[in-house]
């Protein structure tokens, strides 16, 4: 089909993507309206144009003219100067301001606007201040153009174009040419591969004093990704050299140079240098100060304890045993106090004692954990009302993106109002969440923190829970009793003997542990669609949502990628009235079982009655929140979700690569979280990966059921495997400092 020229002025923009630039535009001109879509890199209402391309039919959206390229123009008559000037594209310009000008100056109006802009005080209504606003604005439009053009030479997407632009203005160009890297510290959304890109486009060095710092701060946020608050100076070395192709000796002397800038923070100990990025540092650096200044001691009597004790255990029917009554005591004489313990070990009963006690003491109490489901949960078993640690901090919608922080509204100026504070699955919370929550207790209020050391680590970087355990600078105890209830359950026991390094039985005489043996990956693949979609829900009484996959691994034919692909076919196979999108990591259909897999504080989310009311709004969805997709509007483009606890989340398409499915996820995703029954394909691996921790975090997951489909020989070598993920990171140590020089004070 032969390309067609159609112009006209742009009367309104119906739908923009900020990111892509992908444009759904009504063009008017003297004889048609024409719809017109296609990637514009800047457009404004009012601006006339030129297009390229060819009308198509849409089947639900009728005749469109598909743009294949544009050119805006300055308008070709009278009218569609009048039309530009008075569309809102110059502000403070109306359509009456807009006719006087233009029968002032006539075709003359965009040469006297350029050229001559004092002129524009000779029309009515304009002074000079004015006749110069309009001038600035008519300028900024077309440099904004030129930039555009310019940035996209680069591969640069729209949204980050316009960023650019605003941060820079003209002095984009030379920081394009002289140094792109700036942009890696200075923008959002603009990491150093992009900057690294661009530098090599216009043709810096490999060996570029810029581009080796850039490619330091770099590698200490990958390992900030994966879980590392600094990395030894070794270590960090070797990971800048493979990144950069540089010599050690180029990357150690720019290290010192970096720490000079403040950009990091170098610590020595007796057995090496470790590198931390400023933020990182001080972070650990203040955790540290704040744990130590609430933990203080309360002169309690141990007979006033042991009295109140007895009175909640007859009034609740329950008998504790030694550890949880140790527990309920150093919860009551300590400013800070850590209980942990695996699952059926009583935490649950140890809690609701210790809520009772200060409940009796007339103290106020707040109850909290990391996530929705994590929350919900500790409600549930509590009887007491418990939020997201995000939602009573209050997370403000002025995020510093830059940094990554989290912004929220209780902090040291607005403290918690509270007692008491219980964060339950404190395995769950790193680094910078701790941070932020420290920052918000008031010195004087009892903080209890409950969870299980032996999980795997927070996804954040840090590990919180271990270290504050491993300074030995706190009272804790740790629950290992199984109690009678608890020991029916295979899960229960299996979870504890996996821990302790002991075979399990896997005959299937169990009623809530299986393993079903299968060595081949096509065989294992079908049974699990089989127990997902058949045989489960009916087990254990739920829904197909409800039954989740975990596999250790992201890639591979039992990874989370490819089982995804698989599991939606047959659990939400393509359907007439089921409107589906493709994205860049797959399709997304209505009825989809999706997870959120980044932090993003800015989202808006929002629940509502049955009768369609919103009864509570906030912002703020984060890695790991898991949902259905109940809407996908292919027309203002939009994937409606609704994540645990009702919350709605409207998605731009620009927006979808946050969301992946989650019929299966990983092992590490499924933190904090309990499901009705979770199957384990388990079948070969890497050793560092399949462990004993990995194991054990997976089968305490579950609440009514465990299938492993797979191999028995390496559930046993999981046992055997010790070997954890090493993680640096320095807050026990950081807390011993901190106490000992308190002595030393003293």
């Amino acid at each position: 089909m032969a390309a067609e020229i159609v112009k006209g002025y742009v009367e309104r923009i119906v739908f923009r993507n900020p990111d892509n630039g992908y444009t759904v535009l009504n063009l008017v001109n003297d004889t048609d309206e024409i719809t017109c879509v296609g990637t514009f890199s800047f457009i404004n209402e009012g601006e006339f144009i030129e297009a390229t391309g060819t009308f198509t039919a849409h089947q639900i959206y009728g005749e469109q003219f598909s743009v294949q390229k544009y050119e805006v123009k300055e308008p070709e008559d009278l009218l569609s100067i009048e039309r530009y000037l008075g569309s809102g594209a110059i502000k403070g310009i109306g359509t009456a301001l807009a006719a006087r000008i233009v029968r002032k100056f006539k075709e003359k109006t965009f040469q006297i606007i350029e050229d001559e802009p004092e002129r524009l005080s000779e029309v009515k209504g304009i002074s000079t201040k004015m006749a110069q606003e309009i001038y600035r604005q008519f300028a900024d439009k077309r440099e904004m153009r030129n930039a555009m053009l310019f940035l996209q030479k680069y591969g640069i997407t729209v949204n980050l174009a316009v960023k650019i632009y605003q941060k820079y203005g003209e002095g984009m160009y030379a920081v394009i040419k002289e140094n792109p890297y700036r942009m890696a510290e200075d923008i959002s959304g603009v990491g150093f591969k992009i900057a690294d890109e661009i530098a090599a486009k216009v043709g810096i060095g490999t060996d570029s004093d810029y581009r080796i710092k850039a490619g330091i701060l770099y590698a200490l946020v990958q390992a900030s990704n994966n879980g590392h608050v600094y990395l030894p100076e070794h270590i960090l070395l070797g990971r800048t050299c493979e990144i950069l192709n540089v010599s050690p000796e180029a990357v150690e002397r720019h290290i010192t140079s970096l720490a000079l800038e403040k950009k990091l923070m170098i610590k020595e100990t007796d057995q090496e240098k470790r590198i931390y990025s400023t933020t990182f540092y001080y972070l650990e650096l203040n955790a540290a100060r704040m744990l130590c200044d609430l933990s203080v001691r309360y002169d309690i009597m141990q007979s006033q304890i042991e009295t109140r004790l007895a009175q909640i255990e007859r009034e609740s029917k329950i008998e504790l045993d030694e550890m949880q009554r140790l527990a309920v005591v150093e919860a009551a004489r300590n400013g800070l106090f850590i209980l942990t313990g695996g699952p059926g070990t009583g935490k649950t009963t140890t809690i609701n004692t210790i809520i009772k006690f200060f409940e009796a003491e007339g103290m106020d109490i707040l109850l909290a954990a990391p996530t929705g489901r994590a929350a919900k949960r500790m409600s549930e078993t509590t009887g007491y009302e418990a939020r997201t640690i995000h939602r009573m901090l209050e997370l403000s919608k002025g995020i510093d993106d830059k940094e990554g922080r989290m912004v929220f509204e209780r902090n040291e100026s607005n403290p918690l109002e509270t007692d008491v504070l219980i964060i339950d699955e404190m395995s769950m919370v790193d680094i910078s969440l701790l941070h932020a929550l420290l920052k918000a207790i008031m010195v004087g209020t009892r903080v209890i923190f409950v969870g299980d050391v032996n999980q795997l680590p927070s996804v954040g970087a840090g590990n919180v829970l271990h270290d504050m355990i491993d300074s030995h600078a706190f009272p804790v105890v740790m629950l290992k009793k199984i109690f009678r209830q608890a020991s029916e359950s295979d899960i229960i026991v299996n979870a504890h003997k996996i821990n302790a390094g002991e075979a399990i039985r896997l005959d299937n005489k169990s009623k809530d542990f299986f393993l079903l043996k299968r060595d081949d990956v096509n065989v294992i693949t079908g049974v699990i669609i089989a127990l997902v979609r058949d045989k489960m829900p009916k087990y254990v009484n739920a829904s197909i949502y409800d039954i989740q996959v975990l596999t250790p691994m992201r890639k591979g034919e039992l990874g989370v990628e490819r089982l995804n692909q698989v599991l939606q076919q047959y659990l939400n196979p393509p359907s007439a009235d089921k409107k589906e999108k493709e994205f860049s990591q797959g399709i997304f259909r209505e009825g989809d079982k999706i997870m959120q897999i980044k932090n993003n504080y800015q989202l808006a989310w929002e629940t509502k009655s049955r009768y369609g009311i919103t009864i509570d709004s906030g912002t703020g969805v984060f890695n790991g929140d898991a949902g259905i997709v109940k809407e996908i509007n292919l027309f203002s483009e939009i994937i409606t979700v609704e994540f645990d606890e009702g919350r709605i989340v409207e998605y731009p398409f620009a927006q979808a690569d946050e969301l992946e499915l989650a019929y299966a996820i990983t092992i590490h995703k499924s933190q904090g979280s309990e499901y009705p029954a979770v199957v384990l394909p388990i079948l070969s691996g890497p050793r560092m990966l399949f462990n004993r921790n990995l194991l054990y975090t997976a089968v305490t997951r579950a609440k009514s059921c465990v299938t492993i489909v797979g191999s028995g020989d390496m559930v046993q070598q999981m046992i055997n495997n010790e070997s954890e993920m090493k993680r640096y990171s320095g807050l026990d140590e950081r807390i011993q400092e901190i106490k000992k020089a308190c002595i030393d004070m003293q």
